[in-house]
């Protein structure tokens, strides 16, 4: 019989329109499996001064393990669980930095196995491997993985993405290999390895990575800009990459990052487009299940 593969969403997107707790209830009723702890609320990024605002999310407060048990029952009172979190960023600031620890305990309360956390886009593997070392022990106490994930910079003479930390098969190996440990993954964002300029593929990706590979941001562009669209809307090939992970065997979650699609929704039809977005995860998922 063949294994059913799990689909599951970011929640930041929703959570800007109804908030978290019903972001989780109405995914669960538009048939996702698990929702994606997405943390960017535990501190604001002010990036003219690179470094945080005020905020009063309870994720900010002395209340972010009361909040993160609250989203878990929430989920599982709807049948779904928190299969993985992304913590907040750019990890060059150094405010933001103090807060990672937080996010992982957050995923562990959640019960998330994975917490995605960027690399600093420019640095090479030695130099963000210090950081991630850093954060490994207290991981494995919370019993969470952590991701690092492919980044990109934008070059603006030439109108297409450049290199960044992980952006090529070559780097994001190096970055994992570096450290060698079974608590430091790959989370392959979709995305950003099928930008204009990224000189690779998504496809190439996750044959580079193999086992490495433990969690995906699946989203859609136009091949050329970071879109965060749903799947099938836009002008990646998701048949190609489908192929790619069903060689490689990979058996983790598939797991939206279409952030920017729910923009269009309002209060009173975001769970439509919720829908959607389980719709399209569930197609994908299909879609592995009768390549395997």
């Amino acid at each position: 019989m063949k294994k059913r593969m799990k689909t599951s969403t970011e929640i930041a997107s929703a959570a800007e329109i109804i908030g978290e707790e019903r972001a989780i209830e109405y995914f669960a009723k538009a048939g996702f499996d698990a929702w994606d702890f997405s943390m960017f609320a535990m501190c604001r990024y002010d990036r003219a001064n690179n470094s945080i605002f005020d905020n009063d999310h309870p994720l900010a407060s002395d209340r972010y393990l009361a909040f993160a048990r609250r989203l878990k029952k929430i989920g599982l009172d709807n049948g779904i669980v928190c299969n993985q979190s992304h913590a907040p960023f750019p990890v060059r600031c150094r405010e933001i930095r103090s807060y990672l620890k937080r996010a992982i305990e957050c995923t562990a309360e959640a019960g998330g196995d994975i917490c995605v956390i960027h690399p600093d886009n420019n640095k090479g593997a030695e130099e963000n491997a210090e950081m991630f070392s850093e954060l490994l022990p207290f991981a494995k106490e919370c019993g969470v993985r952590i991701a690092t994930e492919n980044m990109w910079n934008w070059d603006r003479e030439k109108d297409c993405s450049r290199f960044a930390a992980c952006a090529t098969p070559k780097s994001f190996c190096e970055h994992i290999d570096i450290i060698g440990d079974p608590y430091f993954v790959a989370c392959l964002d979709i995305g950003h390895a099928e930008m204009k300029g990224s000189d690779t593929s998504a496809a190439e990706m996750i044959r580079a990575l193999g086992d490495r590979l433990c969690a995906l941001h699946l989203h859609d562009n136009d091949k050329w800009h970071d879109s965060h669209q749903i799947p099938f809307s836009m002008d990646i090939d998701f048949d190609e990459i489908i192929r790619a992970l069903a060689d490689i065997g990979y058996d983790g979650y598939f797991t939206l990052e279409a952030d920017q699609y729910l923009k269009r929704y309002t209060e009173e039809t975001v769970f439509e487009g919720m829908k959607k977005m389980a719709d399209a995860a569930r197609r994908l998922a299909d879609t592995y299940e009768d390549m395997c």
